[in-house]
């Protein structure tokens, strides 16, 4: 009988070759000019990347990227690959496992086209990101459904959709918030990253997104695909997970670019609302990010505390990404293996 093996493509959001402006510029028009991130029509989105953004965007990023690059290279490249370095040693030989980027390398036509190459019986497909969005992991999805469209034999496809309150990925968060003694914070937030307001809209399939106060704490049937409905779900469940109670923890979006509304409330808006009632010490989980990344060494650690200590706080401190954490690679073998609801 014929050993056909079964691939796993592990994909996160993408990195630079290097913190170069060049490199910089390269990657951010490719991740901006896909149409699920920056969803208008293809002229003014080319229009205001090429013109706009990419030009006077990547010199500052550059400069964001050469603070957290190392000898290893890109965070985020290197935690994602020993990851899916990690659950290949778990899996064992009848599993083959690859990281691919959605926007730089390893690219997805190079990495699904090993896959082909290897003659692979099946595929699993699992973006690197536990809460759906249609920017993120349906993009991810489109893409690879784009490339695979054109092989000769198409083998089983499997997508993972999203899993912002697995258990072990819960769990795993929730030890590594537990290390930092949560006790001894005035304040803590849940950050993740922020989407345009319309975006959530688009994918409401009841009409009732952003109508109704509050309407992304309930999360159900009527919302199970809303990104703001399981940003909420995640961070309740490690709330829950650490007997955090309510008042002691607030939701909040960071990484905004441009000038329409995005999902609220904005991190350094809450940041300066904390600082006036006198709130000097926060915790900070950041449950989007597996592994991390420009969003949580840069932006949280450095930019947000900068900004902190300038409103009168003393101190913001990050809960470290999953990154290696052996529960983690625990949660990709579930995801990897189980059989999918």
């Amino acid at each position: 009988m014929i050993q056909s093996k079964t691939g796993i493509l592990l994909v996160n959001l993408g990195t630079p070759n290097s913190p170069a402006t060049g490199d910089v510029r390269r990657y951010l028009k490719e991740f901006l000019l896909d149409p699920r991130v920056i969803d208008i029509p293809a002229i003014p989105r080319n229009l205001l990347v090429r013109s706009i953004i990419a030009p006077f965007r990547a010199p500052k990023s550059a400069k964001s990227y050469k603070a957290i690059w190392s000898e290893k290279g890109s965070p985020l490249l290197y935690h994602s690959q020993r990851a899916a370095d990690l659950l290949q040693e778990a899996l064992g030989d009848e599993y083959i496992v690859k990281l691919a980027m959605r926007y730089g390398k390893p690219s997805l036509p190079t990495i699904l086209s090993a896959f082909e190459k290897a003659g692979i019986q099946r595929l699993r497909v699992i973006p690197l990101f536990p809460q759906y969005a249609s920017a993120s992991t349906g993009s991810v999805h489109e893409r690879v459904m784009e490339i695979v469209s054109e092989w000769p034999t198409i083998p089983t496809i499997e997508f993972i959709n999203s899993y912002p309150d697995h258990p072990l990925f819960i769990e795993t968060i929730a030890d590594n918030g537990r290390a930092q003694n949560p006790d001894n914070y005035d304040h803590i937030l849940f950050s993740f990253h922020g989407l345009p307001q319309r975006q959530l809209i688009k994918a409401d399939q009841h009409n009732l997104c952003q109508k109704q106060d509050k309407c992304c704490e309930n999360y159900g049937s009527h919302n199970q695909f809303c990104y703001g409905a399981q940003c909420q779900l995640t961070a309740r469940s490690i709330a829950e997970k650490l007997n955090i109670p309510k008042e002691r923890y607030t939701v909040c979006y960071q990484s905004r670019l441009g000038k329409t509304p995005w999902i609220k409330p904005y991190t350094s808006e809450v940041l300066e609302e904390l600082a006036r009632k006198g709130i000097k010490k926060i915790l900070v989980f950041s449950p989007a990010f597996v592994a991390d990344c420009l969003e949580t060494i840069f932006e949280i650690s450095t930019e947000y505390q900068e900004e902190f200590k300038e409103m009168g706080g003393e101190k913001i401190q990050l809960v470290p990404s999953l990154n290696e954490n052996p529960k983690w690679i625990a949660t990709l073998v579930d995801l990897a293996t189980a059989p999918l609801r």
